[in-house]
């Protein structure tokens, strides 16, 4: 089972890298001179692709298989990862400030990475089900997503060691993201697994059976909102986190690692916690502790005390670190039979990562970051909800 699931982590490593586009930024509203608005079209471009290839990428899936789908959005995100390398983004990147070329060829960067990182979500989600035991995808869908965790971290972690180690800047995230992915490619493709046949009274995957199923499946509905407003979130605070230090604080050396100490720290440890959590506590009644930590953490950002919101941030990470996998897994395990259309539909809304944090900047941009970060706690608002619903579905069974 190892040999089978270790190309998988892997592949969940590679999704993290999508999430560069919360760290980048603040580099990138330093390097471009942006707005908050304009600094926010990374994440929009890149979580864009999320709302438009996920649902035909499913349905894709349905007829090609989950690992031929993995190998494609591997295969787009490597390619998205060379491109900026080829105008000298490869760790000693100076912009012409008399253009703006290279934002604009950032942004076609990030939608390359965007568009492979929501294939893999497409496919390596339920593949993960695949390679797990009986009774262990919650617990491996969380451990997999601390591996997204570490890909994410890089983002935060590598640009100012390279900066103090090397005099070599944040772009230099380009050719070490491109040669993990080589080898994470080349590990699938000598892997062994194995996808079960689908029975033959099972009627295929398609675009309206994908809409028919939110249409008249409220509980199917209600949990693809929940990634929705689950993943603005979390892409919001990411990327506010290293602005509200600069900005609201005046840290500004080592800003990144203060800022990934305090959330993506929680996060990664959260999830390897969780996965260990989830041996004796059930998925339902951990994603309600989860979702009212989250909710906890972002009121005490508004306390605005320095260590009060360092706190809140904190919690705000461990809250995050497993709602994604909880909402993803409960849902499957409650329809399994529609496990194609769901991922295909839930990976879709991970659009609400380019949505939510551009509400998140106007915010930001017509008051202050602090009280632009009252759009992910509308956010967590709603997960509640869903987390009370499931807990309330399971009472009257």
């Amino acid at each position: 089972m190892k040999s089978k699931t270790l190309p998988i982590f892997l592949v969940f490593l590679a999704m993290g890298f999508g999430d560069v586009v919360g760290p980048m930024v603040s580099l990138s509203k330093e390097t471009f001179h942006l707005s908050n608005a304009m600094a926010q079209l990374l994440p929009f471009v890149g979580f864009l692709m999320f709302g438009l290839l996920s649902v035909p990428m499913g349905i894709f899936q349905d007829k090609k298989g989950k690992k031929y789908v993995l190998n494609l959005g591997l295969i787009i995100a490597f390619i998205g990862l060379l491109a900026p390398i080829l105008i000298g983004m490869n760790g000693k990147f100076t912009p012409n400030s008399g253009s703006s070329f290279e934002f604009y060829f950032l942004l076609l960067s990030i939608l390359l990475l965007g568009a492979g990182a929501a294939i893999l979500q497409v496919s390596g989600n339920p593949i993960m089900r695949i390679v797990s035991k009986e009774g262990d995808y919650s617990r491996n869908l969380s451990l997999a997503q601390s591996f997204k965790a570490i890909g994410s971290s890089l983002g935060f972690l590598l640009p100012p060691f390279v900066a103090w180690a090397f005099g070599l800047d944040w772009t230099i995230l380009f050719p070490v993201y491109s040669a993990i992915i080589l080898l994470t490619i080349l590990l699938v493709n000598i892997s062994s697994i194995r996808e079960p046949v689908q029975k033959n009274d099972k009627h295929p995957a398609s675009l309206s059976s994908c809409f028919r199923l939110l249409a008249t499946n409220k509980y199917a509905l209600m949990m693809v909102l929940g990634i929705f407003f689950y993943v603005g979130a979390e892409v919001s605070v990411s990327s506010g986190v290293p602005i509200l230090m600069k900005e609201h604080f005046n840290i500004t050396e080592f800003g990144l690692w203060v800022s990934w100490s305090l959330f993506f720290l929680p996060i990664l440890i959260g999830r390897f916690v969780g996965s260990f959590i989830l041996k004796w506590l059930k998925p339902k009644r951990f994603l309600l502790y989860t979702v009212l930590l989250s909710i906890l953490g972002i009121g005490l950002i508004f306390v605005d005390i320095k260590i009060i919101v360092f706190i809140g941030i904190f919690c705000v990470g461990l809250g995050f670190a497993n709602i994604f996998p909880l909402i993803f897994s409960i849902t499957v395990d409650a329809l399994p039979e529609r496990d194609n259309e769901l991922s295909g539909l839930m990976v879709t809304a991970i659009v609400g990562g380019a949505l939510i944090p551009f509400v998140m900047g106007l915010i930001a941009d017509s008051s202050t970051i602090l009280v632009g970060f009252l759009a992910p706690l509308v956010c967590l608002g709603y997960l509640g909800f869903i987390a009370f619903r499931n807990i309330k579905i399971v009472a009257n069974k």
